[in-house]
């Protein structure tokens, strides 16, 4: 594993992710306290995250296409510039006026598309330099770097919103894409993958190659259950906080950094795991111990707990998240690679665009704790999904 870091087209874009995931995570943690801070809604903030996932949603097919089309090292740095220059004028207005909901949602906008472009591109560059026997410890290294930067911001998010304000974190987020940018822009590697004909080019054609090959379709199917978690994750968490748990954005900011610790566990030992296990036990392990950990926080209401709950939701999401992506990248056509990633993300948007606004809804209504409730059964349905499709004799095969 070690030696994908002397490859310095590898090296330098997992520094990058690292660095820009610190302030993605930072972002992503404070703009949620900060608009149930400022407004004391769980509706709010579901439409906030539904503005997010919208935007990434309509996103999509254009995200696919361009990785596809073009250079992936430079359709990253377009998701780090394109994010940048609006994010300052974002700062301003906050910094003049104070809170406004208008500019959290064009926030949301820009995070949202940001995200499922970079995603795209970033892993279809992973898999566009790499031969295939090194796929499984670069998709290791990928959760590794996302989960130190979210991990980081985990730990000090809480700490910067109860002492300095959202503005700072947005002035660090900045920062952090100018820095990841310089790193990205360093490599000279060609990664641009050239298309075997018309006939290949476009979103439909993306669509059309995904239906045709099962196996992709069902693995494609399995992946986007952890994200949509991940999202309602992000709704339920800061009222669990605040109202059941009845805590302040110190402890949100460690329960959310027990997630990143879980995650960057993951990404240390699952690849090992793939080297002793199947990807059915794997995979179906882990959906059962993230069910088990989101009823734990729906019976329960201890800090403690709470905490130890989230580190195992990291892991498990995290370790799925390795495995999965792994069985893609070595099955998926490189020319296709972009819009089945973007695809795939985008159909969990859409999915979560709804119920992030029904589930902000559902938690003042009933409690922030019933939310766990929901992505217990969503989990649940995962496992026994993933036990029967990769039990099937098409998904044995590799």
């Amino acid at each position: 594993m070690l030696k994908l870091l002397t490859k310095k087209e590898f090296h330098n874009f997992f520094l990058a992710d690292i660095i820009s995931g610190f302030g993605v995570g930072l972002t992503t943690v404070g703009a949620n306290w900060y608009v149930l801070q400022s407004t004391q809604s769980n509706k709010l903030v579901g439409m906030y995250l539904t503005v997010n996932v919208l935007a990434g949603f309509l996103m999509a097919p254009f995200a696919g296409t361009l990785t596809d089309r073009f250079s992936r090292k430079k359709v990253i740095l377009w998701t780090f510039w394109g994010r940048t220059v609006p994010m300052i004028l974002i700062a301003i207005v906050i910094s003049y006026l104070g809170f406004s909901m208008w500019a959290m949602y064009g926030l949301a906008i820009l995070t949202g598309t940001g995200w499922i472009t970079y995603m795209a591109a970033s892993r279809s560059y992973v898999q566009a330099i790499l031969p295939k026997d090194l796929l499984g410890a670069a998709n290791a290294f990928i959760e590794v770097s996302l989960q130190v930067g979210m991990f980081a911001a985990g730990a000090i998010s809480g700490i910067v919103l109860n002492y300095t304000g959202f503005l700072t974190i947005l002035i660090v987020n900045i920062v952090m894409f100018l820095i990841a940018s310089i790193l990205v822009a360093s490599i000279k590697v060609d990664d641009r993958v050239a298309s075997q004909g018309e006939n290949t080019s476009g979103f439909l054609a993306g669509v059309r190659y995904i239906v045709k090959h099962k196996v992709i379709l069902s693995m494609g199917i399995i992946s986007i259950l952890p994200l949509i978690v991940t999202q309602l994750f992000n709704v339920s968490s800061p009222d669990y906080v605040l109202t059941i748990l009845k805590a302040n954005s110190v402890v949100y900011g460690i329960a959310d950094m027990g997630y990143g610790i879980g995650g960057l566990i993951a990404g240390l030992i699952t690849g090992i795991l793939i080297n002793k296990f199947t990807e059915k036990n794997i995979v179906v392990f882990f959906f059962s111990f993230a069910s088990a950990a989101l009823l734990s926080l729906y019976f329960t209401h201890i800090v403690s707990l709470t905490i130890a709950c989230t580190f195992i939701l990291g892991l498990s999401n995290s370790s799925l998240r390795v495995v999965i992506n792994t069985v893609l990248m070595e099955r998926v056509e490189k020319q296709y690679m972009g819009r089945v990633t973007s695809i795939w993300n985008g159909t969990a948007q859409l999915v979560v665009v709804f119920a992030s606004t029904f589930m902000g809804m559902a938690n003042d209504e009933f409690g922030a704790n019933v939310g766990f409730l929901w992505m217990a059964i969503i989990m649940i349905i995962g496992a026994f999904w993933s036990l029967f499709m990769l039990s099937t004799a098409k998904m044995k095969g590799k």
